[in-house]
């Protein structure tokens, strides 16, 4: 199983990126797909994700309105939008799910939920500034 996360780099603040999570091995469709950033010096935190039942979608506080995570299951691939970047939105971002745990679990309750995924993303890093 590889989680291949693309689509990081650069940009001022109030930019737009689209991140990529495409999957082999496994089939998005049957699985939920978290995103997950880590800023040097603080805990990871849950993006936002994508449950495999329905394709409800789940969003950290910090990202609700500038964030869309959306699936694409012809490509075996999960994107985040990312509009109206901030320099508080630079990290390093990773995508990843798990066999038996949900990662919406993390992304709503923060990180007393955080986990140990099966599977990661090796992340794509962002950077917001001008």
């Amino acid at each position: 199983v590889q989680l291949q996360a693309s689509g990081g780099g650069l940009v001022q603040p109030g930019g737009s990126l689209r991140l990529s999570c495409a999957a082999s091995g496994i089939t998005v469709a049957y699985y939920a797909i978290g995103w997950f950033r880590q800023a040097p010096g603080k805990e990871r935190e849950g993006v936002s994700c994508v449950t495999s039942s329905d394709g409800t979608t789940y969003y950290a506080d910090s990202v609700k309105g500038r964030f869309t995570i959306s699936r694409d299951n012809t490509k075996n691939t999960v994107y985040l939008q990312m509009n109206s970047l901030k320099p508080e939105d630079t990290a390093v971002y990773y995508c990843a799910t798990d066999r038996h745990y949900n990662p919406c679990i993390e992304v709503l309750g923060g990180t007393s939920e955080r986990y140990d995924y099966d599977y990661w993303g090796q992340g794509t890093q962002v950077t917001v500034s001008s």
